[in-house]
């Protein structure tokens, strides 16, 4: 079967066209623009389109094409595979197709989506269970974001709310129908595709009005919002809330509670331990046995960019996570705030999505950097001109904020100079954006 990509760049996409060639598929796909580290992985596989750009002749021949979220309704090869009739399929559309006789399990929710998926692929894989697999982050033990095979049993998706193609407009956790589902919270994000919060909220309850019939939803009971709408969904499907796991902290590590046992992990938070709730549950529901999840959940290392360890020294550390809506920036700053309560925290904040540069959407920021000793927020002027979006002044920044000293940048060169000015004594740095600080590799350089 040969089967083209149209947008073939995207995180989730080139993962999935890796995936269906290493399946003995063929494969190809073109893009307008592919950076790293797509671009070096497509060509690590030989699926790096010859030249960027759209070329309408890749499209013949094809049995199917997988179209990306970023293409748009003129494109084209999209316009030439229209015209030839071949079946289109947006990314999650596909993914249900071919996991329809499986086990779907699906993680939903504003934050924690991404950590909870991966825990549960750990726990599965060490105990030698099957599954097919579409999670937004490389996870240690696995090569590619996506996996599919031909006798596996179990589907385990990311469920993200965003749209899945020009063509498709639902959210993509729409498509899944899953037969176990959690929902981990609801905080109003997307405000570009959602613009008012009744509209955001709306699309979790379509999500579980669209679950397998006599399935089981597990859902956050801390969420006031979340529980509401779970109590007044119509009854199909098992509800089960869950709550933030006991734990407890030591010197050197954070332990579980399980009744008068600890068991050491190597995340931490408040929001860590209800993931690892989430997790627990979902493979308790597969067939895990507890003292199994307990054993291998402690070799947990978490995912890339999710409170992601940089440098850590006697007295001295630096975090590297994705958080920028504002559920996700206050839980990362206070999980590492109880975590080091000792040390000086330096919080560096960047804007970078639609909603976060939006000063309708602003406000809701307020609070967020309150634990930080030192709180520094950053957005590009360009960045929020190329989004067509109303210019911000850091004066207003400060404002949303409502943070009494809170520093604004508008350079990326005055970041680094801030790096470089850190004492690094008794001291811990979390950078937290879903962006990179317009080229800055922290990896690198701090």
């Amino acid at each position: 079967m040969r089967i083209h990509f149209i947008a073939v760049g995207g995180a989730a996409m080139h993962n999935l066209a890796i995936t269906l060639s290493k399946k003995g598929y063929e494969v190809s796909g073109s893009d307008d623009e592919i950076f790293e580290p797509s671009r070096s992985r497509l060509a690590k596989y030989g699926l790096l389109p010859p030249s960027d750009g759209w070329d309408p002749s890749r499209v013949d021949g094809s049995d199917a094409v997988i179209l990306g979220m970023h293409a748009r309704a003129d494109n084209p090869e999209l316009r030439r595979a229209q015209s030839l009739g071949i079946k289109i399929y947006s990314m999650p559309e596909y993914l249900y197709e071919q996991t329809r006789d499986r086990r779907r399990v699906v993680i939903a929710g504003s934050h924690g989506k991404t950590t909870i998926t991966a825990m549960i692929m750990h726990v599965l894989k060490y105990n030698g269970v099957s599954f097919d697999y579409m999670v937004g982050s490389i996870l240690e033990g696995f090569e590619t974001m996506t996996g599919l095979s031909d006798d596996s049993g179990i589907a385990v998706f990311e469920g993200d709310e965003y749209l899945s193609s020009v063509l498709d407009p639902r959210p993509k956790f729409h498509l899944y129908r899953p037969h176990i589902a959690v929902i981990t919270g609801i905080s109003w994000d997307h405000m570009n595709v959602f613009p008012t919060e009744e509209e955001y909220i709306e699309q979790f309850r379509i999500f579980i009005e669209r679950m397998e019939s006599g399935g089981t939803l597990f859902y956050f009971s801390g969420d006031d919002i979340l529980s509401g709408l779970v109590k007044n969904t119509r009854n199909h499907i098992r509800k089960i809330p869950y709550s933030t796991h006991a734990f407890l902290y030591n010197e050197h590590t954070c332990n579980l509670v399980r009744e008068k046992d600890e068991y050491p992990v190597q995340v931490f938070g408040i929001h860590n331990m209800q993931n690892i709730s989430a997790a627990m549950n979902v493979c308790l529901k597969l067939g895990i046995g507890g003292s199994d999840f307990y054993e291998v959940i402690g070799t947990f290392k978490g995912t890339y960019k999710r409170l992601q360890l940089l440098r850590e020294s006697p007295g001295n550390a630096a975090y590297l996570d994705f958080a920028h809506a504002p559920s996700k920036v206050a839980a990362t700053v206070k999980a590492v705030r109880e975590r080091y309560p000792g040390r000086q925290l330096v919080a560096l904040l960047e804007l970078h999505t639609f909603s976060s540069l939006n000063a309708a959407f602003l406000p809701r920021y307020r609070g967020t950097l309150d634990l930080a000793d030192r709180a520094v927020v950053y957005f590009n002027p360009q960045v929020i001109a190329h989004k067509k979006l109303a210019p911000l002044s850091p004066v207003a920044v400060r404002e949303a904020f409502g943070r009494s000293g809170l520093e604004v940048f508008t350079a990326s060169s005055d970041i680094l100079d801030l790096l470089k000015s850190l004492s690094r004594k008794n001291q811990v740095l979390l950078v937290m954006s879903s962006g990179n600080f317009d080229g800055i590799d922290f990896e690198k350089v701090i």
